[in-house]
């Protein structure tokens, strides 16, 4: 299946019609961004890397019951996906102290949680992707309800999945951002999951393994990224 013409191009990824209006290519880039594209860099192998961590990672979900947009992984730095009409609502969970959390509330980075925290942010670069709550997802049209529920529950079903993935490869999933958005009616996990949306350590030395690692000019970026993946299993890495 060929691409065609450009439909979308975000910080690191660009998203490509087919022939078929059910099947997008979604690219993933070298870009590495942060600070909402403040900083950015080149680095060599990261939107190959990321393709095979993304592709690895959503069928594992799938495999576990959790619907996705993806299809199928077509070339290294390639996927194809379901066209999704995405909500403006991004689902975090947080099951360790870190970044915003810790700065908003005081609470030491690494600081353990009694329970995984479950918060809703505005997909919006320029306001800074603010934290709302269910009212304002129902009473600005953002969602519904349901739509409320549904993310909630599939959020949730997420971190039960991945969080015993990666401790068997003694990785700590310490936080993660999900989008989601409507296929023919049905709701679906959209975007992507890499080190790039979440938050990834060692179990035993805390050494960050994520995009922290470009946040704060650690290094060894896709380096890290490449070692996540193979101590959960990715083979082709």
């Amino acid at each position: 299946m060929q691409k065609k013409s450009l439909l979308y191009s975000g910080k690191v990824k660009s998203v490509y019609q087919t022939e078929d209006p059910e099947r997008l290519v979604m690219e993933f880039r070298d870009d590495a961004t942060a600070f909402n594209g403040v900083k950015h860099e080149l680095l060599e192998n990261k939107g190959k890397v990321s393709n095979i961590f993304n592709a690895f990672i959503m069928q594992k979900l799938e495999a576990a019951g959790i619907k996705t947009h993806f299809i199928e992984q077509i070339s290294d730095n390639e996927s194809l996906v379901k066209p999704l009409d995405m909500l403006r609502v991004e689902c975090v969970v947080r099951n360790v102290a870190a970044g915003s959390l810790s700065k908003r509330y005081g609470i030491e980075e690494g600081a353990e949680l009694r329970a995984p925290i479950f918060e809703f942010f505005l997909k919006d670069d320029e306001l800074g992707d603010p934290m709302i709550n269910d009212e304002h997802i129902v009473a600005f049209g953002w969602g519904t309800r349901e739509d409320i529920n549904k993310m909630r529950e599939l959020t949730i079903k997420v971190n039960s999945v991945l969080k015993e993935l990666f401790l068997q490869g003694e990785i700590i999933l310490v936080d993660y951002k999900l989008e989601f958005g409507y296929n023919n009616g049905e709701l679906l996990l959209g975007d992507e999951f890499t080190p790039d949306n979440c938050r990834l350590w060692d179990a035993s030395t805390h050494e960050k393994m994520d995009k922290d690692r470009f946040r704060r000019g650690l290094g060894s970026v896709v380096e890290s990224y490449i070692d996540v993946g193979r101590r959960i299993g990715i083979s082709s890495l």
